[in-house]
């Protein structure tokens, strides 16, 4: 088939100008009636439908169908208050500078409220880290806030299931379990200087206890690799608007990468002309396995294998290293296209004197090592690659983790308490962290809602949602924001930074007071924070500014470390290229690592680069013979299911077909097939959580090889896709 002459097209089908597509483009409004199309899916045969049923036949408008119904719009009554508190007048918003905290992302926001109920969400222009930028996962908080599927009340989990009771009562048996001491304290990340300082509390009062962070996405490598050439063990602060060369190595810095809504307004500044006399903008190069929405807006793609980052970086190293006359290192095999390809990106990295910037996405050491020494002889440190106002958004420990599995297996650990997360389905270590929870005595979970890992604990202590809540959190070295309540909690939770004070029997605890979180947290602020400013001579004007605000700025430092580390150990920890077919998992714009897969706002959204929607989906290579033909795979058709096997575990997936993938291999997004969650989100998409590994160091991996793809097994009914 020749390949139609058009100037724009949005999947292969378009591409190929079929019969299909070119009908779906005409048709503007479905022919068929609500009723027909129910009939034809064989719907009228059950009295209720999915979300995605409802939102496919909403083409009949809401309006036609309530004129159809003959349904008359209720009469609501307004009672005007008896009492107005001052702070709020009907019809009139309200606006509070707060922060979106997600474990380790951040988006400081204005959170627009009406009658003490928020309604919308923007990002906070004085947010030096943000400027202003949001993102879909925080402006749909909103929502989650809303979600009646949050635990309302504390309660104890009897085969995964809740029995509601009181604080009182769940209290005085983690108390008592807690003496027995021997207690593991899990969370993904925790920005809130407030919040550390009460586990800090918790951890002297039992002695015994420790605390594990784990980021879903784990960042481990990166930190241990900043660990082993600086000493300390941070991310840097990445300056994407002062480079005139970037190259990212599998960094999705402008989707889910560590910072994306700062990244992206940076990247934005680099990218826009400013003199038109004399036209510069930054050049962009992405080496990656599957287009994703970085590498979408990059200048130049090159495409490798997964199993051939590590080659790309020791090739990119050495060319640098030649021409700055360092030591070289013994590098693996790389494909001979790719090799020529960042030739050129030497020379145009060298060319720039001092501003470029390097980043990669891998979770391995060693390749992260060699991504540090790279911007180092390239003069970026201290330039685009600061460290005084180094990034705290990534915490976690691939080892620690590991460290905690063996301990639970062992019975080292009596009293488990998970602070925020989701492990048993989020982690790589999974399915180990699941057989070593059957072995701890009690367990708690923190979390908003019933998930997977609650389900197997004894009791639920459920936090507040953000917008209840009261916090701070430091996201960057010089920066610490606050996070403020803008409506009364909606059920009967409490932070989980009150319920360690609770449990450790803190001395800061005021019985009387009726906010006793809110009571430490502004305590601790003119403690840490009130000393180190001179603009305000009291706490209460401090205070007051910082909540107008939403944020404190603390001075930076500008220092630039050297690296000292062996180069060539840290190579020696980098993989050969593998042959065969292979896989890559990635976290979506939308669900993240599936914390967000009850929220329909964020299932219903179309993926950036795909379009897809309600589920993820196995991205296949579109087949290309160089000329004008575009071939399906194996003959595949989008929407149909196959079967997969990674290493021996097997799942059924849905297939859409994408360009931009390497050869034989093949892309999935985590979180989604989630088996503990509310109506929106469970057992949307596959659950390919078990397709995640650990290397021999014990990192998390995020890509395989050992892959098999057998034919057809069916066809997915509700496959969507927005055209």
């Amino acid at each position: 088939m020749n390949q139609p002459n058009k100037e724009m097209w949005i999947s292969v089908q378009d591409l190929r100008d079929e019969q299909e597509v070119r009908e779906s483009a005409l048709r503007e409004f479905p022919e068929s009636s609500v009723v027909e199309e129910l009939a034809q899916d064989g719907q009228m045969e059950r009295l209720e439908s999915t979300r995605r049923d409802f939102l496919k036949y909403l083409g009949f408008s809401l309006g036609a169908a309530t004129v159809a119904a003959s349904c008359e719009i209720p009469v609501k009554k307004a009672i005007p208050y008896v009492v107005k508190p001052d702070a709020i007048v009907p019809g009139v918003a309200s606006y509070y500078a707060s922060a979106w905290v997600d474990g380790g992302d951040i988006v400081p926001v204005l959170v627009k409220t009406r009658e003490g109920r928020p309604i919308k969400i923007e990002g906070n222009a004085m947010a030096p880290i943000t400027q202003g930028g949001t993102s879909a996962r925080a402006q749909a908080s909103v929502l989650s806030l809303y979600d009646t599927y949050r635990l309302q009340a504390p309660g104890k989990v009897v085969d995964g299931k809740v029995q509601p009771s009181d604080w009182d009562t769940v209290d005085k048996a983690v108390k008592a379990a807690l003496a027995a001491g021997n207690a593991r304290l899990v969370s993904r990340t925790v920005l809130s200087p407030a919040a550390q300082s009460t586990i800090s509390e918790f951890i002297a009062r039992y002695p015994g206890s420790s605390w594990v962070q784990y980021d879903p996405v784990s960042c481990a490598g990166l930190l241990d690799a900043q660990q082993l050439c600086y000493g300390r063990r941070v991310i840097p602060s990445y300056h994407f608007d002062k480079a005139k060369v970037i190259v990212s190595f599998d960094a999705d810095f402008l989707g889910t990468w560590i910072s994306p809504v700062e990244y992206a307004r940076a990247y934005a500044s680099g990218r826009k002309i400013k003199d038109t006399s004399a036209p510069v903008m930054s050049r962009h190069y992405q080496v990656e396995s599957h287009i994703s929405l970085t590498g979408s807006n990059a200048d130049h793609r090159v495409i490798v294998k997964p199993s051939e980052q590590g080659a790309a970086i020791m090739a990119l190293y050495n060319l640098i290293a030649t021409a700055k006359g360092a030591p070289t290192i013994t590098a693996h095999t790389l494909n001979a296209k790719a090799s020529k390809s960042l030739g050129q990106v030497s020379k145009q990295l060298l060319a720039a004197n001092g501003e470029s910037l390097v980043v990669s996405g891998s979770n391995n050491p060693g390749e992260q090592v060699l991504v540090a020494r790279i911007n180092e002889m390239l003069g970026s440190n201290g330039k685009t690659v600061t460290f005084g106002d180094h990034s705290l958004q990534r915490q976690g420990s691939d080892a620690a983790m590991k460290q905690l599995v063996e301990d639970m297996k062992s019975g080292k650990v009596s009293t488990l308490i998970v602070l925020d997360g989701n492990p048993v389905f989020d982690s790589a270590y999974g399915k180990a962290f699941a057989e070593g929870m059957a072995k701890v005595g009690t367990k708690v979970s923190c979390n908003l809602s019933l998930d997977e890992t609650g389900a197997l604990c004894n009791y639920v202590a459920p936090a507040n949602h953000g917008l209840e809540s009261w916090g701070d959190a430091r996201p960057k070295a010089d920066q610490v924001y606050l996070v403020q309540p803008t409506i009364a909690p909606l059920f009967k939770g409490r932070q989980w930074e009150h319920s360690l004070l609770v449990w450790s029997e803190s001395a800061s605890i005021n019985a009387t007071s009726q906010s006793p979180y809110y009571d430490y947290l502004k305590a601790f602020w003119q403690k840490e924070y009130f000393p180190k400013q001179s603009a305000q001579g009291s706490f209460t004007a401090f205070w007051d500014s910082c909540l107008h605000d939403g944020m404190f700025k603390i001075p930076a430092d500008s220092s630039a470390p050297t690296s000292s580390v062996d180069v060539a150990a840290a190579a020696a920890g980098i993989s050969k290229p593998s042959s065969g077919e292979e896989i890559v998992l990635f976290e979506s714009v939308n669900m993240g690592a599936g914390q967000h897969a009850n929220n329909p706002w964020l299932q219903e959204m179309p993926d950036p680069i795909t379009r897809c929607v309600w589920g993820n989906y196995l991205f296949v290579p579109v087949s290309w013979d160089g000329g004008n033909d575009y071939t399906y795979f194996k003959g595949l058709q989008d929407g149909d299911i196959v079967k997969v096997d990674v290493n021996g575990v097997s799942q059924e997936v849905t297939i859409v077909h994408q360009f931009g993938l390497a050869p034989s291999t093949y892309a999935i997004a985590l979180g989604y097939g989630r088996k503990v969650a509310g109506t929106a989100g469970k057992m949307i998409g596959s659950d390919v959580q078990g397709w995640m590994s650990t290397d021999k160091m014990g990192y998390a991996t995020y890509s395989a090889s050992g892959v098999s793809i057998s034919g057809k097994v069916g066809r997915d009914k509700e496959y969507a896709c927005v055209q």
